[in-house]
């Protein structure tokens, strides 16, 4: 057992080769999760950890996955994940759970790449060269992430304009600290949120898209070099009536309508989760009417799930998916779906949780797989920073650069 970013239990797991740790991996725990996600074991019991305790997780890999694991070839990744699906007999993890399927699938990779002596990003990647990609930089933070009155989770500037994820990087931060300057101004600075976006509390969810236009322009930007990405979260204000967003009951057909007039209005490059987890309908409306223009990014819709990617495509429904490890649980289930993405013309958005650790796991997988892209926070709090630092280090091999608009 270990803590995550927001002092909770969670767990991490070694991976010993001829008696020698060779792979470690922690395991992210979700706020805003959906309901068809991977089911995380939690022990329940209200007088430890607040019922959020991993006691029941951490004995599953010590005992049962142990006992199939050990004797395994590390670089057998498919094999491995496959004996701990076969063991859980699931279609959610729900007897050994997600978590510590997850960590021992982690372990395993890391050792794996440990036991080839190449980086963990080479390792993934194959024959393939790797990409850096492009991040998405969540600055400003509303809905489960923030205790504000804004309803959109994250705001997030997109540096798509530069020559290197270093200068990109470099123009995100600068931006991050110049919307500090502009909260301030009106006085509007107060805490920051789960991913360290700061969480003020606005008069409308469209003030967050000036405030990021003038971050931007603020920092010396255009919004041709830097353009902004939302994760809607709509299942969070989803009600049997509508959405409710700032003091309105919206339709699905009203939340499609109001995204239009946003893109009409602001350099948006990506919409995630504007609908909720199961309004397919909704979603194939707001993909047939603005996925020409603007990335529509399935995360609660798909939860890093093939069968439901798969539904997503047969009816039109997004273009991209977010990629998110714990929400499916082995590595090799990820890897699928971002392949089946791929294979249909989708995009891939590798992302962390809002509750993390400084596991950089990530950071490798979205190089590794030439995703093209990775939302993993704001340039604040280490469990955010471990991951652009590890990019930054990757990219002094990883030279390839480029915007997926």
């Amino acid at each position: 057992m270990v803590l995550d970013s927001r002092g909770n239990p969670t767990i991490e797991v070694d991976c010993f080769v001829d008696g020698r740790l060779t792979g470690r991996a922690m395991v992210p725990s979700g706020a805003s999760t959906g309901q068809h996600e991977a089911l995380e074991m939690r022990d329940g019991n209200k007088d430890k950890w607040l019922g959020k305790g991993v006691d029941v997780a951490v004995n599953h890999v010590r005992t049962i996955i142990s006992e199939a694991l050990v004797g395994m070839a590390v670089e057998d990744q498919k094999g491995v994940d496959k004996k701990m699906l076969e063991l859980d007999g699931t279609p959610n993890k729900s007897n050994l759970g997600a978590n510590s399927m997850l960590g021992a699938s982690l372990a395993v990779l890391h050792a794996g790449a440990a036991c080839q002596d190449v980086p963990l990003w080479k390792y993934i990647a194959g024959e393939q060269a790797g990409q850096m990609p492009v991040p998405m930089l969540n600055i400003l933070n509303g809905g489960a992430h923030a205790a504000s009155n804004v309803d959109v989770q994250e705001f997030m500037v997109m540096p798509h304009g530069f020559d290197s994820f270093t200068d990109g990087l470099r123009a995100g931060v600068e931006i991050y600290h110049q919307l500090k300057s502009e909260l301030k101004a009106d006085g509007l600075l107060g805490g920051v949120g789960d991913e360290g976006g700061f969480a003020p509390n606005l008069g409308a969810n469209e003030d967050g898209l000036k405030y990021m236009v003038r971050a931007i322009e603020g920092a010396g930007y255009t919004t041709e070099e830097v353009g902004i990405a939302l994760d809607v979260a709509a299942t969070e204000f989803e009600k049997s009536d509508g959405y409710h967003m700032d003091g309105k009951v919206l339709s699905p057909n009203e939340m499609v309508d109001m995204y239009g007039e946003w893109l009409d209005a602001y350099p948006i490059l990506s919409i995630e989760d504007g609908l909720g987890e199961n309004d397919w309908e909704g979603w194939t409306a707001l993909t047939k009417q603005e996925g020409h223009r603007v990335q529509i990014v399935g995360d609660d819709l798909f939860v890093t799930q093939s069968e439901r990617l798969a539904k997503g495509i047969d009816i039109g429904a997004a273009n991209a998916m977010l990629v998110k490890v714990n929400q499916v649980g082995t590595v090799t289930e990820t890897l699928e779906a971002m392949d089946l993405a791929v294979s249909n013309g989708y995009r891939n958005v590798v992302s962390h949780r809002s509750g993390e650790t400084e596991d950089t796991t990530i950071a490798d997988l979205a190089v590794g797989t030439r995703a093209g892209q990775i939302k993993t926070g704001a340039p604040a709090r280490s469990d955010r920073v471990s991951k652009y630092n590890q990019l930054l280090r990757i990219s002094e091999e990883v030279e390839d650069y480029r915007s997926p608009f």
